[in-house]
């Protein structure tokens, strides 16, 4: 495999998990309310946006790291508005 999507699929790796502790302690704590819904919600426009773009270009490393932030962003945004 060449250098360019392997590094693309450790990226998209590293900012998607990073976003499983934040989901986890959502859920475990039932709480968010240290979290502004309109950054949440703008990052989930900003990552339906790059989910886009890497569709476009069909860039699968782009389409599968920001296909899974998409869905955690959702679940931390429904559990925003759930809990608080």
């Amino acid at each position: 495999m060449d250098f360019v999507p392997v590094l693309g699929y450790i990226a998209g790796f590293c900012t998607t998990v990073a976003f499983l502790p934040q989901v986890y302690r959502a859920w475990r704590t039932k709480s968010c309310k240290d979290l502004s819904p309109g950054m949440l919600i703008l990052f989930a426009i900003g990552i339906l946006l790059w989910l886009i773009f890497g569709i476009l270009i069909h860039e699968t490393p782009i389409i599968i790291a920001n296909g899974v932030t998409f869905f955690l962003v959702m679940v931390i945004v429904t559990l925003k508005f759930r809990f608080d």
